[in-house]
């Protein structure tokens, strides 16, 4: 039986890239952009090695390339999680896909977001990527005006703090001190880029993120103090 502490939980994790494979590439408009937040981030780099190191953080200079979901289900021999990806080099329609999933399981239920660090990157990536992409808004991220504690989102790093708000921790160290098998077993996040822009292998990069979610919902079961998932209690779709 799906304890209530994981019903009706989408757990997710984005990989995200430059919009463009290189900052010679960008735009007469946002060349100069970028070379205002460079100074900004008061980095050493130039604009040219910053871009290629850091443009994939930002909504406004990269864009979603694989957006992997997970949620748990009961079954005959008691609980399983069901985890799959969506990846898509056309933003737009990786995107509509992915509101299209969170409008459908909500409709009925009410369901939440989990993510790592969710309310600070991937929450706010996929919505302002929405609307750079003039997309509708899913009602499961239409959190503007609302008080954190009304809002469907919820983030394992916030769990962690217990109101420590300068404290950051990874997702791998928080698996780490918890006992759960790491997902960096062929790449992480710094490497995406990388491996997207030098061999255009997305199903590489959206394994890994679908580990990844894995990896998300392992340590919200420990914080929820419900243990681990064997490995034939995942698959893959």
């Amino acid at each position: 039986m799906v304890a209530d502490s994981l019903k009706h939980i989408l757990f997710l994790d984005i990989e995200t890239v430059a919009a463009k494979p290189d900052f010679d590439q960008l735009d007469n408009r946002f060349q100069p952009l970028w070379e205002k937040k460079t100074k900004n981030l008061k980095t050493e780099s130039s604009p040219a090695e910053s871009y290629s190191e850091r443009a994939a953080i930002y909504a406004e200079f990269g864009k979603i390339l694989v957006i992997a979901v997970g949620y748990f289900v009961e079954t005959s021999e008691g609980i399983s999680f069901r985890c799959k990806s969506i990846s898509n080099e056309n933003e737009v329609e990786l995107l509509t896909e992915f509101s299209n999933l969170i409008n459908q399981i909500s409709a009925k239920e009410s369901w939440r977001l989990c993510a790592h660090n969710g309310k600070e990157f991937d929450f706010p990536y996929i919505c302002r990527r929405l609307i750079i992409n003039s997309l509708p808004m899913p009602k499961l991220l239409q959190v503007m005006g609302r008080k954190p504690w009304e809002t469907p989102l919820l983030d394992t790093m916030e769990m962690w703090k217990f109101g420590d708000f300068k404290a950051y921790t990874s997702l791998e160290l928080m698996a780490a001190c918890l006992g759960v098998s790491t997902s960096k077993d062929d790449i992480d996040g710094s490497q995406v880029g990388k491996v997207y822009f030098e061999t255009g292998d997305v199903e590489r990069i959206a394994s890994y993120c679908r580990k990844d979610v894995v990896v998300l919902a392992q340590v919200y079961m420990r914080l929820v103090g419900l243990g681990f998932l064997s490995e034939e209690q995942v698959q893959f779709s």
